[in-house]
């Protein structure tokens, strides 16, 4: 029973130290861009997106060392049909999610297509070895710099011209360097030492309950290294930014299988089990379904959301069932 509250102990902490480790990586970080004044569109597409998903690599990485590598998979896995189903299900609920035509053409699908490579690379090995590791990275490269090439264009089409009192304001938000490196290093020890936390805390508790490394990454570990992006949508939906919340949750879940699963695997090569091949068959079916509803008339509704979050809660019935 104490080992039981313990592990409970050591995970929440855990929890709260990724959490408040990726706030403070991502609030430094953004600050250093600015003082070197790399655009804006590019921090929230690179910085921004990465630092939400912060959690999930530490978590998979930690995972992967520590060889509970079904751990790793499925928290990635996880995540992403937690951030695709209960992120946007639920921003939709404040108002209709829009969805601009580039995320429709282009990373929507491409973060389906992704999802395929990891189906194919992990069923035909049954494993992630140090190869697929490193041709999942190579993409993830690639899809940086397509990124950054997009940022850069979209700069030279629109110009922007700030008051001096919008100068004053963005320069008052802009860290002190020696706060900027203390919140960077600060965050990145948070991150790592809370991963560590959750997976021990995680392993415990699964192994006092008789349950599965599988069904804890795809519940309660997913869920818990999915709060940043589930904050950021939210706030990001509440301020009427909408276009910026489904990006958010797809480039999330783009890093979680390029950058996450390929450095977890580079590190060790991670077990792939047949539940994970059906989870991510689910994840491509669910992602299908969003993208029907967000391409239909260039968003997602109320209706759309609760349907979404319906499906997410079944789902979770089934992993628990299974």
């Amino acid at each position: 029973m104490k080992e039981m509250i313990l592990a409970t102990i050591i995970l929440i902490i855990g929890f709260i130290l990724l959490i408040k480790g990726a706030d403070f990586f991502v609030e430094g970080s953004a600050s250093v861009a600015k003082r070197l004044r790399v655009p804006s569109l590019i921090i929230g597409m690179t910085i921004v997106a990465m630092g939400t998903s912060l959690p999930e690599c530490a978590v998979s990485v930690t995972a992967s060392i520590t060889n509970n590598n079904a751990l790793a998979v499925s928290n990635a896995v996880g995540s992403n049909i937690f951030n695709l189903m209960v992120v946007c299900g639920f921003c939709a609920l404040f108002t209709p999610l829009a969805v601009q035509d580039n995320t429709l053409k282009k990373d929507f699908p491409f973060s389906i297509i992704i999802a395929g490579v990891l189906l194919v690379l992990g069923f035909f090995g049954m494993s992630l070895g140090r190869v697929d590791g490193i041709i999942l990275l190579v993409i993830f490269v690639i899809f940086i710099l397509m990124m950054i090439k997009s940022a850069k264009n979209a700069r030279n089409r629109d110009v922007i011209i700030e008051s001096e009192e919008e100068k004053e304001e963005a320069a008052e938000r802009i860290l002190p360097i020696w706060k900027c490196i203390l919140y960077i290093i600060g965050g990145a020890v948070a991150i790592a030492v809370g991963g560590d936390m959750v997976v021990n805390g995680a392993s415990t508790i699964a192994a006092d309950f008789g349950l599965s490394q599988t069904l804890i990454g795809l519940t309660i570990v997913a869920m818990g290294t999915s709060l940043p992006e589930l904050v950021t949508s939210i706030v990001a939906a509440r301020k009427n930014e909408v276009d910026m919340a489904l990006g958010n949750v797809i480039g999330s879940n783009i890093f979680n299988i390029l950058f996450v699963l390929g450095i977890a695997s580079s590190i060790s090569p991670i077990a792939f089990l047949m539940e994970n091949v059906i989870d991510i068959l689910i994840l491509i079916v669910m992602s299908i379904v969003v993208l029907i509803f967000a391409g239909s008339k260039k968003k997602i509704t109320r209706p759309e959301g609760i349907v979404m979050l319906l499906s997410y809660a079944a789902y979770m019935v089934y992993v628990c069932m299974r």
